[in-house]
């Protein structure tokens, strides 16, 4: 009952429960987040397209123009989101993801695939910063943005909980159906966009990009993207946000994707025991989404950050020592502080984003830039296994992503850098408190 009551007090306290439509926005980002992103066909789309007939040249072929085009479609579709609004956005995405999981089913081929790739490529690019810019504007709409961290932190836990529940069942349904991977990602989807159906409308101000008149601005598309780039122009300290937040993605995404069966190979753990590891950093990194706020509340969101940088940095440089279980548990270490960095970064760049600006276009930014890097350091690392260099290619990632966030205390500390003040003239970096909120 008290719950209930605390939720009928918009703007209480920092620790205050929802409001009723806050909880349903709540509730519905985790369905959508969940079935939007439970791929079914993830773990076998190599050996599924090898049996279709596709060579290796043309299934990473299609991987290589899948990274292309997402690059290309990230601008236009947060324009798109900031333009017709981020809950719109979503439901497209969702049609589109529906779509693109059901190419493969009537067209197993090559022209199948890269369909199916490129669909993907514009579904998730659609919800890329929608979802995020829907949540945190939607939240804020009703006086509970102290609760976003959590929000999008339990979000991504659910959806690594999902796959670490369904992924190990695709195997006995393909030997039921062989399409049933593709079959069921497009239900998946489907349900998605149920969700993007029932979210409610924000309440209050549009909360997409106004003038300075407070009026709605109707200008091209070429106008939008422009704002948003003037708006990285004037706040250095959003720039500055978004580059430290390249570590992150970048020595995730390289990990978990890149060098995860090098590195197990590398020590002798067959293939037999990848999904087993797999499973096992997909949970840990679940509990790190879930709970940030153990991160505790005495230094500000900004240096966790650079802290769990560090650590990822340092654990890729530890998986050069040790034997076969030391390395299992680094990667399990990794996972974890992946899960806690996430959040905490999404919610630093929005933090630091100026009231008004373009939110959905700025966090496709965010992920242009994260993506570019990661494609270079990916044609870096196949030429270092290439070489046969993989401890020294961990060595170099750990001292680059050093140099980096050594650069950028540099900067923060001599002040050349100021951290901006954001959302109605609030700091736009405070400690974590112990719900996951901001200290007040």
């Amino acid at each position: 009952m008290r719950a209930l009551l605390a939720g009928r007090r918009p703007g209480s306290a920092a620790g205050a429960g929802l409001t009723g439509t806050a909880r349903r926005i709540v509730r519905l980002n985790y369905g959508f987040q969940l079935l939007f992103n439970l791929l079914w066909w993830m773990p076998v789309f190599y050996a599924y397209q090898r049996q279709a007939g596709l060579s290796d040249g043309q299934i990473f072929g299609i991987q290589s123009i899948y990274y292309v085009a997402f690059c290309l479609f990230e601008i236009p579709t947060g324009l798109i989101a900031d333009r017709i609004g981020a809950r719109n956005c979503l439901r497209a995405g969702a049609v589109v993801m529906t779509a693109a999981n059901l190419a493969p089913v009537f067209s197993a081929s090559y022209t199948g695939f890269l369909v199916h790739f490129l669909a993907i490529a514009v579904g998730r690019s659609l919800t890329s910063g929608a979802a995020s810019a829907y949540l945190y504007d939607g939240l804020r709409a009703e006086k509970c943005g102290e609760h976003y961290l959590k929000a999008e932190g339990t979000a991504r836990a659910l959806g690594l909980a999902a796959k670490v529940v369904c992924w190990p069942l695709v195997g006995p349904l393909m030997a039921v159906a062989h399409a049933a991977p593709y079959v069921l990602s497009a239900a998946s989807a489907a349900g998605s966009l149920v969700c993007a159906v029932a979210l409610p409308r924000i309440a209050g101000p549009d909360h997409r990009a106004v003038d300075a008149n407070g009026g709605r601005r109707g200008g091209a598309f070429l106008r939008d993207a422009g704002a948003a780039l003037r708006c990285v122009a004037a706040s250095p300290w959003l720039a500055l946000v978004m580059v430290q937040g390249v570590a992150i993605f970048t020595l995730s995404r390289i990990c978990q994707v890149n060098l995860f069966q090098p590195i197990l190979l590398d020590h002798g753990i067959g293939e037999a025991s990848s999904g087993g590891v797999l499973a096992a950093m997909t949970v840990a990194e679940a509990v790190g989404s879930a709970r940030p706020q153990w991160l505790g509340r005495r230094l500000p969101p900004v240096a966790w950050v650079s802290i769990l940088s560090v650590a990822l940095a340092g654990t890729l440089a530890a998986m050069t020592f040790g034997g076969a279980w030391t390395v299992i548990a680094l990667l399990c270490l990794f996972a974890v502080a992946t899960g806690f960095a996430y959040p905490v970064q999404r919610k630093l760049v929005n933090d630091a984003m100026p009231a008004h600006a373009p939110r959905a276009t700025l966090l496709s930014v965010e992920s242009i830039v994260d993506r570019a890097v990661c494609a270079l350091a990916a044609v870096a690392a196949g030429a270092y296994l290439s070489a046969g260099r993989l401890d020294e290619l961990l060595w170099h990632s750990a001292l680059a992503t050093a140099a980096l966030l050594g650069a950028f205390q540099l900067l923060l500390r001599s002040g050349v850098v100021k951290r901006d003040r954001a959302g109605g003239g609030r700091p736009a970096v405070r400690p974590l408190d112990a719900a996951g909120a901001r200290s007040r």
